[in-house]
């Protein structure tokens, strides 16, 4: 998978847990650019993409990260592609 397959299966888990359709969700999207994106959607967020690509992401190693692409360069990389 590639990462531009990763954001585009990333976008339907951003607009649920963000409840937002229609999100613009790029490589440099960041939390300051969601409104809602707290602490507790972060937990919803990180549970989503478990589930969805079937990995485990260590304690606070998203929370490392600058921006969607740095997460998808990581689901990438769990998921061994």
């Amino acid at each position: 998978m590639t990462t531009e397959e990763v954001l585009e299966k990333l976008q339907p888990i951003f607009e649920d847990v963000f409840d937002e359709e229609g999100m613009n969700l790029t490589r440099e999207t960041s939390a300051k650019d969601i409104e809602d994106w707290d602490s507790l959607s972060q937990i919803r967020l990180t549970a989503a993409i478990e589930k969805s690509f079937g990995i485990k992401f260590a304690f606070g190693e998203l929370g490392s990260l600058r921006n969607v692409g740095e997460m998808a360069d990581v689901i990438c990389e769990k998921t061994g592609d």
